[in-house]
């Protein structure tokens, strides 16, 4: 049976909606479960992620397999959940799986995808006087650590010319986050949609830079070694990987379809779940998980060892497959051009 979220239209109802979902705890566990058979695959998911893709798409039909949802707030403890083996294969952006590598995790990348980083923003709010990032020496920023957004405010105040240790930076799950930008109790949020399009299109805060041209735009499907090792999970991994390939590839020519089905899965309103459709998830395409990808993970995974961030070199080659590639282009390939500036 799948699960429905009551309609959030305002930013505070739905921070409190994230809220429920337990930071860094997973939500509905249980009861939402796709397709019939006596294998179950067990997915990690984000809101807003790879179920209402699939759902909207029509991929979850036909299953001779059970695919069972867990929700997370971000990528860190979604890849905790894969670690403990409780999470067969999940959907996270380009730092989880470095700060996960870090700490000698069980997790495997499987698949990527390359689209714009438009959507991994630096807000602040409309009354602030900051215009440049380089302002930011000195002042507070909320951000999910271990997050893509963690590296996205890396990279972006490398661009500035300064380092994380000019900034004081605010170590917040979104849902606390949010509630904090919200109330000025921080000068600036780094964080991803459909976060970014909430925040813009409630005419909340506007956007101090982006990652775009900054950060790889790459997300992935992320799988415990254990799965991997069972050749009727891997049998499951590989049509779920191409499912859910397909339903990007759907969602290319129904944006406004899906935008309105991901509303009423996640509560949002339809128009901030149709900008961030059009600013981030239409600009992704499926890539080979491949040496350009692992040089551009790695190039993140030295960042973070540098600051301190990470305890151990990371060797990021031993944390992927190339087996779920099936000829897909190259990692450089180019993302779809975003329609919301």
């Amino acid at each position: 049976m799948r699960r429905r979220l009551a309609p959030a239209a305002l930013l505070l109802p739905f921070a409190l909606l994230l809220t429920a979902c337990g930071g860094n705890a997973t939500a509905g566990t249980g009861s939402d479960t796709d397709g019939k058979g006596s294998l179950t695959l067990n997915v990690g998911d984000q809101k807003g992620g790879s179920e209402a893709i699939l759902h909207a798409a029509g991929e979850l039909k036909n299953l001779d397999y059970k695919i069972k949802w867990s929700t997370f707030t971000s990528g860190p403890p979604l890849l905790e959940a894969v670690n403990a083996k409780a999470v067969d294969i999940g959907g996270v952006g380009n730092t989880p799986p470095v700060f996960a590598a870090g700490a000698d995790s069980k997790i495997t990348v499987v698949a990527a995808w390359h689209g714009t980083s438009k959507g991994d923003a630096l807000l602040v709010p409309n009354g602030s006087k900051l215009t440049d990032p380089a302002q930011l020496k000195g002042r507070s920023v909320a951000v999910a650590q271990g997050s893509s957004a963690h590296y996205q405010l890396v990279a972006s105040l490398k661009a500035a010319g300064l380092s994380l240790s000019d900034v004081k930076v605010k170590y917040l799950q979104p849902a606390d986050a949010l509630a904090a930008f919200t109330s000025g109790k921080v000068d600036a949020w780094a964080v991803w949609d459909p976060y970014t399009s909430q925040i813009l299109q409630a005419q909340q805060g506007r956007v101090l830079t982006t990652g775009d041209g900054i950060t790889n735009g790459l997300t992935f499907q992320v799988a415990s070694p254990g799965a991997l090792k069972d050749p009727k999970k891997v049998a499951a991994i590989k049509d779920y990987l191409e499912r859910l390939r397909r339903a990007y590839k759907w969602v290319y020519s129904h944006e406004s379809e899906w935008a309105k089905v991901w509303a009423k899965e996640t509560g949002l309103p339809e128009n901030v779940a149709l900008a961030a459709v059009k600013r981030t998830y239409t600009t992704r395409v499926a890539v080979a998980v491949d040496q350009q990808l692992i040089a551009s993970e790695q190039q993140i995974a030295d960042t973070f060892t540098q600051l301190k961030l990470i305890p151990r070199k990371v060797d990021f080659g031993d944390f992927t497959d190339p087996r779920f590639n099936n000829g897909l282009p190259a990692s450089t390939t180019a993302p779809r051009p975003s329609e919301t500036n």
